[in-house]
């Protein structure tokens, strides 16, 4: 049994100045006393070690890149059973005022969410969709296939369930880039899968915590801004390589639920198509 503590985990890659946004809009976002815990990916800016001097912030060394998931894995292992709540977020993401605080009272009243999400603005201020359905083969395809020519098409829209009411609901996963996570639910699908390195490892941790009897609640009360990935843009070469990741993170997720000879040759399939796919959008990236 976990106690009912709280414990913070963001990966860093040279967050840069999003980190020190990031940890300043934590301080408002929840009045009970937490830890941070820096699962470092190998920066090489210095953010995460000045980060480090503030009180109750730990900087964990990875060793070198290990992607999102794994990271945050070996963050959280380290944790005392004192800790039942995780936060997992991206170090660009900045909170609202009482954002996180609004997040554990909506676990605390709902005992089989085994993850919960704000509603997510991007810098703009515009709602990211954020609470998703899991993606089907033909949602999946549909949105691959239009999501780009014809972003209003009908399995866009359906997956990404941005026409629905912003209201508190379950989702099929929620975005990564924050989530609160009872500790509970995580251990008891081991946590993120770590063949992704990026991409992914949340929509396959929402289906499995629903496999599992777990509710992935989507809380709009509580609001976090995604000011971007600042490595990624940072960095053409990271750019081209996210991109590669994502397309072979949704091979692995489709192809997962896909298994055996019979579905071999849809497989192969998935696999040159969304390899036809990742070239293009990386070729139009390096424009």
């Amino acid at each position: 049994m976990y106690g009912d503590d709280l414990a913070v985990v963001t990966v860093t890659y040279s967050p840069g100045e999003s980190l020190t946004a990031f940890l300043a809009s934590l301080d408002k976002a929840t009045t009970r006393p937490h830890t941070v815990l820096l699962a470092d990916n190998g920066s090489v800016d210095g953010a995460p070690e000045r980060a480090a001097g503030r009180p109750a912030v730990e900087l964990l060394r990875m060793g070198e890149n290990l992607g999102y998931g794994t990271a945050a894995n070996r963050a959280i292992a380290g944790l005392g059973a004192e800790v039942g709540w995780v936060v997992v977020a991206n170090p660009d993401v900045v909170w609202l005022p009482g954002a996180l605080d609004e997040l554990l009272a909506a676990g605390a009243r709902t005992p089989r969410a085994g993850a919960l999400g704000p509603l997510i603005r991007d810098a703009d201020g515009a709602v990211y969709p954020s609470a998703r359905l899991v993606p089907s083969l033909g949602r999946g395809v549909g949105h691959a296939v239009f999501g780009r020519v014809w972003p209003a098409n009908p399995w866009t829209r359906a997956y990404r369930q941005s026409e629905n009411e912003i209201t508190e609901r379950d989702a099929g996963w929620l975005s990564g880039s924050c989530l609160l996570l009872r500790r509970a639910a995580f251990d008891s699908v081991a946590g993120f899968d770590s063949r992704y390195f990026m991409y992914f490892e949340d929509v396959d941790l929402g289906e499995r915590l629903t496999r599992a009897g777990w509710r992935n609640r989507y809380v709009p009360g509580a609001e976090v801004v995604h000011t971007g990935g600042h490595a990624t843009t940072a960095n053409p070469g990271i750019s081209a390589r996210m991109l590669a990741e994502h397309h072979r993170s949704a091979y692995r997720f489709l192809a997962d639920r896909h298994p055996g000879p019979a579905w071999a040759p849809l497989r192969l399939a998935l696999r040159l198509g969304l390899g036809a796919r990742s070239r293009m959008a990386i070729r139009r990236a390096g424009r």
